[in-house]
């Protein structure tokens, strides 16, 4: 602790200071579901994520060595370096969670990593194969292997289930719905968590007060599962909006199902060291969980630009990172002026979403800007089912239930005067 300047101090505080960005924009990976079918009051889930997030950050430090030890060269690197890309990070989190779109907050940071070392020591400080192998390839799978998995085990809940009450199965699986959002709260903080407390050993390693090649201290876990806990507390409602009835409506079985998936490729990838992105594989699995369900939607322009902001999240902080480290090359002033630039954005972007507050009274209100109600009408096929569906018989479950229905069938149908919902284009 004695080799710690007053520049690395500033590090890992910033460094903790995105910790708690990602833990309030992460809070919907594993509560939304859990809140949009009223399985956990909003207040008490966040509670329950954060403290499961807490637990989750002392499980394993596999993420942190492929953060501090695999990305990027430690030779050569400087603590300017890792305040570059923390300051890419934070902003690029915090501009997707005014807008309530879940990206990825593990990809921002590693997009911020990649800029700021390559505009300081070139491209040759990059682990290209690291980057390949263990970021960009389980980008790419991880919401296609959860959203696969969710939508088969929400199929094969609802053929389990298919001579049960409805009563009795909606209980069931909503409590299903606590474990299975616990289990993933638990991911979370394996996960996430690890990637601030591999930023921060890099940091000591870059500073001289570590080793390199040393593992992640004491210390540097307790504070990066402490950041993030405090972070999920106060809840991201904005994003939690989107996922728990943005993207599709979902009911507890669908909830079960995409949790549970979510929560499973989350925890494989942990223990081999891949630095997944929960958001994809959380995202990815609600999707799956919408179409697994008959007469289910997803509504594909929310989906879209989702798809769109995980596209630019690597390059949006790589290339803010790259700036601040040039900015950051002028010497003293320019960390100062890095600085209060990061302060100054962050200011104005929480006076910019008080002008509309989303919190845990209004979550589940789904704001048709954000879903692009009134973007998409319904297909062909999904309104001639809707049309010719059978009413339900009493004590089964039917194929397609009323809330398939008023899912699918525009409310400008029932009326007028209400805009129509969003449905999916079959």
């Amino acid at each position: 602790m004695e080799h710690i300047t007053l520049l690395l101090g500033i590090v890992i505080i910033t460094a903790l200071v995105f910790d708690f960005t990602n833990g309030f924009h992460d809070t919907a990976n594993a509560m939304a579901t859990t809140i949009s079918t009223g399985a956990l009051k909003p207040k008490t889930a966040v509670a329950m994520s954060a403290v499961l997030n807490l637990v989750g950050a002392f499980m394993s430090v596999e993420v942190a060595k492929t953060i501090s030890k695999g990305l990027v060269n430690e030779e050569g690197i400087q603590p300017e370096v890792i305040f570059a890309a923390l300051v890419g990070a934070i902003l690029w989190n915090l501009v997707t969670w005014l807008v309530g779109l879940p990206s990825s907050s593990s990809h921002a940071l590693m997009g911020g990593l990649i800029g700021a070392a390559v505009a300081s020591a070139g491209l040759g400080a990059v682990n290209g194969d690291v980057v390949v192998t263990k970021v960009l390839i389980p980008a790419v799978a991880a919401p296609i292997v959860a959203g696969v998995a969710s939508m088969l085990a929400a199929r094969l809940t609802y053929k389990l289930g298919g001579k049960v009450g409805e009563k009795t199965a909606t209980k069931g699986y909503r409590a299903g719905q606590i474990a299975s959002a616990g289990l993933v709260s638990l991911a979370h903080g394996t996960n996430d968590a690890q990637k601030t407390m591999g930023i921060i050993t890099l940091a000591l390693v870059a500073g001289g007060a570590l080793a390199p090649g040393s593992n992640p201290p004491v210390w540097v876990i307790v504070s990066a599962g402490l950041a993030i806990a405090l972070g999920t507390s106060i809840g991201g409602w904005r994003i939690i909006r989107t996922m728990g009835s943005g993207l599709t409506d979902l009911q507890p079985q669908q909830g079960f199902a995409a949790q549970t998936s979510a929560a499973s490729v989350i925890l494989a990838s942990s223990s081999l060291g891949f630095s997944l992105s929960t958001t994809h594989a959380c995202s990815g699995a609600v999707m799956g969980a919408g179409l697994g369900r008959k007469g289910g939607v997803v509504r594909w322009s929310t989906a879209t630009r989702m798809f769109i902001a995980w596209g630019l999240t690597l390059p949006a902080a790589a290339l803010v990172a790259s700036g601040a480290e040039l900015v950051m090359r002028t010497g003293d002033v320019g960390v100062a002026a890095v600085a209060v630039f990061l302060v100054a954005s962050c200011v104005a972007i929480w006076v910019i979403s008080r002008r509309q507050v989303v919190d845990h009274t209004n979550v589940n209100e789904v704001d048709a800007a954000s879903t692009g109600a009134g973007d998409e009408q319904p297909g062909v096929v999904t309104t001639a089912i809707a049309a010719v569906a059978v009413p339900p018989t009493a004590g089964t479950t039917a194929a397609v239930t009323d809330e398939d229905l008023k899912a699918t069938i525009p409310a400008a149908t029932a009326n007028p005067a209400t805009p129509a919902a969003p449905a999916a284009a079959v």
